[in-house]
């Protein structure tokens, strides 16, 4: 067997003939009967065809053939989607999570040649995270047909201290983990990105906390020291200028101050200049609201123009230093109001992101039900929106200034999954999702999420990523698909079970909206224990290690949810303390348990949410 690609071809068409190698050695025992050879290959022609998305052709024989991409990433991409095609299937981002078949060389002919749906095809690190997770989650999206991922602030340190100083899990000692230590981690994700010719997201948030003069690389407050920045450039609030709550990534800076402006701009520059592989660079300002400017210039305009005036002296900057640095910028929170009077001046540096982290996740986008006009701006007294109608509102309000590129950033894996307890219905949401993006004028979607969002299974991330490069996916034949190769046999048993499950989800309330005493809630969690109790997973056996791996996975979860539906029943009755304590039990459960299920469950982060947003405090 041979794969042959050109002399001095790039890293990922490399990459893809290493890994079309080791996987069709494993599947096909007769190749070395007769001469077998795949030629790899890059085609412009194809990305030209499909307006610059990810495209690719397969035409393969059982003697060989060719796959072809429009650029060295879309061959990495036709390589996976056709071992996809001969049944392999990528079903965790984590060792033991691939079902490789035994086939034969006649089951290898295919021709077909596909392109992306969309562009914008990705993924944002959060939770709590150790190197090897991250590694093994970029390893697995191009295998799904993501091409994007997203390392937020300079250094992603926060993300992968809360793992390694085990917060949150008093059963596990913290181990030494520092800025530098994270610094030589996201030089070797880079790394493994570039290998795969993945999009690089950077930075977001910390970009005020640097020009307060602080090393922001997390939402940690720092209330022992205090900057000569911070009296200068820090917003005004209530006639003071200090950290807002004690947070550099949360505070607002004065964007009035021509001074300060100057900082943060300098500062993206630079960046830019010592960072040229970065593909997007994401320019956001403070990570909370209803704390801008009071100062007596400021409150003359609001946030969104001052923004806008800030990124237009950004570009003006990188234009001088010859510098053709791709701009995100950020419809959030305040930024959802649209500029009154400024516009960008150059508008194809820029990509609009629109980020409707108050929206609910009970059902997907409604493009029916979009209000006309905004609820009025008043500074720092702003209700973000909750119905997706307005969320979408200001959208529409943004997409009348600006035609350029855009994506939505959401966050269906962040913290409302956790109240799917099948994770059927966040699934279906995001099929929903991905299916409204053209008509909602959006060229992609990035989930900003839980990189450990494998509880029961990693169902919502297959349906994101197969549907985001396929937008007419049946997002049923995706689960049978996706069932059938995890749990074997019992693929039926655990899709009814895990259907149930959804039916009962309460993901607004577990997202720490509505009423905390609510009837139906009590209801709901009720049935779930009857369904959980009566289910026994455990018991299933079988030959396979994967489907053995889900089967240990869905009883431990099962377990699991038995523990939060009782907690989550007793806060919705109104017995506070008892929930508390019933919260406790789980944690304890799922503290002890971390080290045997730590890809599957990020610990830290549902007791986050848990605590912050849905009550048990």
């Amino acid at each position: 067997m041979r794969v042959i690609y050109e002399d001095g071809a790039p890293g990922p068409v490399v990459f893809a003939a290493q890994e079309l190698q080791k996987y069709l050695e494993q599947m096909v025992k007769d190749l070395a009967q007769a001469p077998f050879s795949v030629r790899l290959q890059i085609d412009a022609g194809l990305c030209d065809a499909s307006g610059g998305c990810d495209a690719f052709l397969v035409q393969v024989t059982q003697d060989g053939g060719v796959i072809a991409g429009g650029n060295p990433r879309s061959v990495l991409l036709g390589v996976y989607d056709y071992l996809h095609h001969l049944g392999c299937r990528f079903l965790l981002p984590a060792q033991g999570g691939e079902v490789i078949p035994q086939t034969e060389r006649g089951s290898l002919c295919a021709s077909y040649q596909k392109s992306a749906s969309f562009y914008h095809r990705g993924v944002c690190i959060e939770g709590a995270d150790s190197f090897e997770n991250i590694r093994d989650f970029i390893d697995w999206l191009p295998k799904l047909g993501y091409n994007s991922f997203f390392l937020q602030f300079q250094v992603p340190y926060a993300f992968l201290a809360r793992w390694y100083h085990h917060d949150e899990n008093p059963y596990r000692d913290a181990q030494s983990f520092t800025y530098g230590d994270a610094a030589r981690c996201m030089e070797e994700l880079e790394t493994q990105l570039e290998k795969r010719g993945l999009l690089l997201h950077k930075v977001g948030h910390g970009w005020t906390g640097e020009a307060l003069g602080y090393q922001t690389a997390s939402w940690d407050t720092n209330k022992e020291t205090v900057t000569p920045q911070v009296e200068r450039f820090a917003a005004e609030l209530d006639g003071e200028r200090k950290l807002y709550q004690g947070i550099p990534a949360n505070t607002n800076l004065c964007y009035h101050s021509e001074e300060a402006i100057d900082v943060f701009a300098a500062s993206v520059v630079a960046y830019a200049k010592e960072h040229p592989q970065v593909d997007y660079l994401h320019i956001w300002l403070a990570d909370d609201y209803n704390n801008v400017c009071e100062c007596e210039d400021c409150v003359k305009t609001t946030l969104s123009d001052q923004y806008v005036d800030l990124l237009n002296e950004i570009d003006r900057r990188l234009a001088e230093e010859g510098l053709e640095t791709r701009i995100v910028f950020l419809l959030y929170q305040e930024l959802l109001w649209p500029p009154v009077k400024k516009r960008l001046i150059h508008p194809q540096r820029f990509v609009l992101m629109f980020a409707p982290i108050s929206r609910t996740f009970e059902e997907s986008y409604a493009l029916e039900q979009i209000p006309q006009a905004l609820p009025e701006y008043v500074r720092n007294q702003i209700v973000l929106p909750a119905s997706l109608g307005e969320n979408l509102a200001y959208l529409r309000g943004w997409q009348a200034q600006f035609e350029g590129d855009s994506f939505v950033y959401d966050y269906p894996l962040g913290r409302a999954h956790y109240g799917d307890f099948g994770y059927l219905h966040i699934a279906r949401v995001i099929h929903g999702d991905i299916q409204k993006l053209r008509e909602m004028g959006l060229n992609g979607y990035i989930s900003c999420q839980e990189l450990r969002a494998c509880f029961p299974n990693a169902m919502p991330n297959y349906m994101m990523g197969r549907t985001l490069f396929c937008e007419q996916t049946d997002p049923q034949e995706l689960i049978r698909e996706y069932f059938d190769a995890a749990y074997g046999a019992h693929a039926r048993e655990a899709q009814e079970y895990l259907e149930q499950l959804s039916a009962l989800e309460c993901c607004d309330y577990i997202n720490g909206k509505g009423s905390r005493i609510e009837a139906e809630i009590v209801h709901r969690m009720q049935r779930l224990r009857t369904c959980c109790e009566a289910f026994h997973p455990g018991e299933w056996q079988s030959e396979s290690k994967t489907e053995q791996l889900f089967y240990q996975i869905l009883e431990h979860h099962r377990r699991t949810v038995l523990y939060l539906a009782h907690a989550v029943l007793l806060l919705a009755s109104g017995e506070k303390e008892q929930a508390l304590e019933a919260w406790k039990e789980m944690r304890e459960y799922i503290c002890k348990a971390e080290p045997q299920f730590q890809p599957y469950l990020d610990v830290y982060r549902i007791l986050e949410v848990t605590q912050k947003y849905t009550g048990f405090r």
